[in-house]
Order: C-alpha cells, then sequence, then structure tokens
C-alpha cells in the first residue's frame, strides 16, 4: 500500500480519540520528566506498550477488516496448515514437544495450526501463547474453545518467558513491532533521533547518539562495508538483537520461525532507502507520521533479517533457511492444499492465495527465516529445496 500523509487518514471515533489523548497525555509526562527529550525507541514503546495504554495492550480492534490492518493467517486458513505441514516433522521427532507463538493476534494462527497438526498425528504436548493483551488474551481463548473444543485443554497462556522450552516457536509481525531507533548522519557521526514538545506538538529532534548505539551503527557500516552518507536516515534495531539473545537462553532443542516485512541488510540500508522503513497504521490506510494517533495507530519497522541471523547465530542459534514468504508457502505444500479442498470454496481460495504469494502483495515483501537449537532439530523441507540464506 502506498504510503499516504496524516491528513487523508479517517476521523477516530469518539472513544478512540479519548484514548489517544489519555495515551498523549502518558507521553507528554515522560518527556517533560525526561528532561524535555526520549529517544524515539521509548517513544515507540510507550505508544505500542504502555500499560493499559499502549496499542497492543489496550483494547481496541486490530486485525481484519474492522481493524488497521490484516495479517496472513486472517487472510486464509491455508497459511497456517503449510506451517504445519512444515514444522510437523520437527514435532514427531522431539520427545514431549510443545508450540510456543508470541504474539498470536486474534488466535486464528494457533486454531489454524493446531487442527492441521492434528490432522497431520503431529499434536504438540501443549500449545503455548506468550501474549501481552489481556483482551486478546480473551479473544483467544474463546477463538479456540469454539473451533477446537476437543484440544482447548493444550492451550495454555503465558505472560512470561516458559523456562527450557523444547519444541517449535512461531512469530508472526513480532519483529516488525520492536521498538526501533532511528538516526540521522550529521557530519560524519550518527545523530540518535527523539521526540519533544514545540508548542504541545510532538516533534523529532536529534541529539549524539550514545557511545552503544554509535558502535551499533559502525557495526552496520562494516557489515555493508561503506559509511553511511551525510544526513542519511533509517533506523537501528538494537532492541530486537537483544530479544533473539533473551530467546536463546530460553530455549533447548527448537525450531524458530519467523514471518515478517523486511529485506538484507544490503537491500534494508541501501543508499536510495535514505528515510528508513518505519511505517504506521490505522483503518486500512498506511502512512509514514509514527507521532500522529498515539496509542490507536500501528508503528512497525521492516525487518533488518541479516541482523536478526546474525544476533542467532551469536547467541548459539543456527541458521535453518531463509525465504520470501511465496516461495515458503508454494514449496511448503501450499497447492497440495489446494487440491485437496471441495472445488465449490477453490475460487474463494484461489484469490486468498494470490494475496498470500503475489510480489505487489505479501508474497515478496514478507520473508521467512528459520533457527534451530540443539543438534536433533532438522530444517522445515522447505529450506532443503529453496534456501536464500545466502543473501543475508
Amino acid at each position: 500500500m502506498q504510503a499516504e500523509t496524516a491528513l487523508t487518514l479517517p476521523e477516530p471515533d469518539p472513544a478512540s480519540e479519548a484514548h489517544s489523548q489519555a495515551v498523549r497525555a502518558a507521553i507528554v509526562d515522560r518527556i517533560r520528566s525526561a528532561g524535555g527529550f526520549i529517544p524515539f525507541a521509548e517513544f515507540m514503546q510507550l505508544a505500542l506498550y504502555a500499560p493499559e495504554l499502549g496499542y497492543y495492550v489496550a483494547g481496541n480492534r486490530k486485525f481484519g477488516a474492522g481493524g488497521d490492518f490484516v495479517t496472513a493467517p486472517e487472510v486464509s486458513g491455508l497459511f497456517g496448515r503449510v506451517i504445519a505441514r512444515q514444522v510437523a516433522p520437527s514435532l514427531r521427532a522431539m520427545d514431549r514437544p510443545r508450540v510456543l507463538e508470541f504474539g498470536a493476534g486474534s488466535g486464528k494462527l494457533a486454531a489454524d495450526v493446531m487442527s492441521a497438526l492434528d490432522a497431520f498425528d503431529a499434536l504438540p504436548a501443549q500449545y503455548c501463547i506468550l501474549e501481552v493483551s489481556p483482551e486478546l488474551v480473551e479473544r483467544q481463548r474463546r477463538l479456540v474453545a469454539d473451533r477446537l473444543p476437543r484440544l482447548a485443554a493444550r492451550f495454555t497462556w503465558l505472560s512470561d518467558w516458559p523456562d527450557e522450552f523444547s519444541g517449535v516457536v512461531l512469530a508472526n509481525e513480532v519483529l516488525d513491532a520492536m521498538p526501533v531507533e532511528r538516526f540521522r548522519i550529521t557530519d560524519g557521526a550518527p545523530t540518535r533521533l527523539g521526540v519533544t514538545l514545540d508548542g504541545g506538538v510532538f516533534c523529532l529532534e536529534g541529539r549524539p547518539a550514545p557511545g552503544w548505539l554509535a558502535a551499533d551503527i559502525a557495526q552496520l557500516e562494516a557489515g555493508l562495508e561503506r559509511p553511511f552518507a551525510a544526513g542519511y536516515e533509517s533506523e537501528a534495531a538494537p532492541a530486537a538483537s537483544a530479544w533473539i539473545r533473551e530467546l536463546a537462553d530460553h530455549v533447548d532443542q527448537a525450531l524458530i520461525l519467523f514471518f515478517d516485512y523486511g529485506l538484507p541488510r544490503r537491500e534494508y540500508y541501501a543508499p536510495e532507502r535514505d528515510g528508513g522503513w518505519l511505517r504506521c497504521h490505522f483503518r486500512h490506510r498506511a502512512h509514514n507520521d509514527p507521532l500522529v494517533l498515539p496509542g490507536i495507530q500501528d508503528i512497525t519497522s521492516w525487518v533488518d533479517f541479516t541482523r536478526i541471523a546474525e544476533a542467532g547465530v551469536a547467541a548459539g542459534l543456527a541458521i535453518a533457511g531463509y525465504l520470501p514468504q511465496a516461495q515458503f508457502l508454494l514449496e511448503g505444500g501450499l497447492l497440495d492444499e489446494l487440491a485437496a479442498v471441495e472445488p465449490a470454496v477453490a475460487p474463494a481460495l484461489s484469490r486468498e492465495i494470490k494475496l498470500l504469494t503475489l510480489p505487489g502483495e505479501m508474497g515478496e515483501h514478507f520473508k521467512c527465516l528459520g533457527l534451530t537449537k540443539g543438534g536433533r532439530i532438522a530444517p522445515p523441507p522447505v529450506f532443503t529445496r529453496a534456501d536464500q540464506s545466502h543473501r543475508l
């Protein structure tokens, strides 16, 4: 979807506007208590995750036609069925395997995957969902109870990392919602962008980057084998690297699959991509102003998959494979799933497949990165046929 200016966005309803004003007031208080400036990553953290207020924590509807965006599981149940096909061999090879899903949204992916695993005789002992939103937990519980009453006892909800986890880890559109640092190159050095107040209005302002952020940006330049040009602006995601390290600490034997929109580093930080990859979504409109509608719009950044792979390897994980979502689905059994359905529903499923796989839709923008830990975990079959991890 083409980016739009904030001026073209729909007007929020009164309840949403009131909620946004409450989030805005909380952020204003934080800026003032911090001396008039907070890093952009902190602004993003507050807007998305402030207790009882943030976009992903409060009860506003996010997914589907009545929300702000549509995810692959909402598009089609075939997405979850193909994932189940690919993780079933790993689950069968483990003793008492589990599945852990981060940020399960409406719960549709969880229900689709478990339904398919049941059909493939590869049910895990437990399907764990780590969810930060109490409202979404209740939605997920209702969906599971309605769709899979026989399997509902296998589901459990977590509020923190599990200990010594073995099994399959799923993270669909999780990495893109992790707070990022915004930076600009000024006089040969990185400037950290943050949020200040100008007449009560949020605005971006630069401050000298702290040493740890300057080192992170220097590492990006070293990997690119070139410095960033003067004035170049983009994002860096040290929080995602830290999250991967923590994930690695909490898994024993595991296959980890990330699905998200993103690119390898050389494409992410291409000279012509000055301005970065930050995107916001409100009522199915995409735009690039993160400072408006705090708490009621999604704020995301495309993923530097090279960073995620590097962080995983440094933490003791192995790269299982990397593919565009279209190839993962098509090589992973999507057409077999389509061939097995009743002819009457095939046309509707064909439309869903186009949205999941066409280059101008989700097919090329979204990627799948697989990581493993533990020597007994074989990569999913799709990675043995069509791996593109050499691009990372």
